[in-house]
């Protein structure tokens, strides 16, 4: 059994939106109940909007995760994402306590599924599954992966890449809980209804 309330519409921030922007999208993707929102920015986070997203996030019941930064998340006392060169899952779980949300890119790998699992992530994070505008080099993962992962891992599983509500139903059809969006959210022409399609989808499995 995976954790029923990890599953949803999980959007991931743009990395080169002005604040204001960003901050006024992100208040109507959180009203329309996504699962997470994830901060990502590089090269490096805002500490002030990491704030003010915090802030909003716990306005509308969403926990906030912050991609890369282990310290900025433990000050503000949200989730992280972890990738292939980021922190220590075991030393993240320690930083950030038991209670918080920790999700680990393994990309198209199982044995790291496994192995992130087995070290205390709340989630992990397949992909990219489809063409992406946002990491358009990232190694593409296979959607057949999704079986055997779902059979061998009771933690909730995160898809990522070109991830839309046209195309997400194979992906949650394989066993897919958190559908995870850069511009499938926030570059949609109305992204409260993104997040709401994507809900939708998940629902009827």
């Amino acid at each position: 059994m995976t954790d029923t309330w990890l599953r949803g519409a999980y959007p991931v921030t743009p990395t080169d939106w002005p604040r204001d922007r960003l901050l006024a999208v992100a208040g109507a993707v959180l009203a329309a109940g996504p699962a997470l929102l994830q901060y990502r920015a590089k090269p490096a986070p805002d500490p002030a909007l990491a704030d003010a997203l915090k802030r909003l996030c716990d306005t509308h019941g969403v926990p906030l995760i912050i991609n890369d930064d282990l310290e900025l998340a433990a000050r503000l006392g949200t989730g992280a994402h972890l990738g292939r060169d980021d922190a220590d899952l075991a030393g993240a779980r320690a930083r950030l306590g038991p209670e918080a949300v920790i999700g680990v890119s393994v990309y198209d790998d199982l044995d790291r599924a496994r192995r992130a699992e087995a070290a205390g992530a709340s989630y992990v994070s397949f992909g990219r599954f489809f063409p992406s505008v946002t990491k358009p080099r990232a190694t593409p993962a296979r959607p057949d992966i999704l079986g055997p992962a779902r059979s061998q891992l009771s933690v909730p599983i995160a898809v990522i890449g070109g991830i839309t509500a046209a195309n997400a139903s194979p992906l949650i059809a394989r066993g897919a809980d958190l559908l995870a969006c850069v511009d499938g959210i926030f570059g949609a022409v109305d992204p409260g209804q993104a997040v709401r399609e994507l809900n939708f989808l998940l629902s009827q499995t």
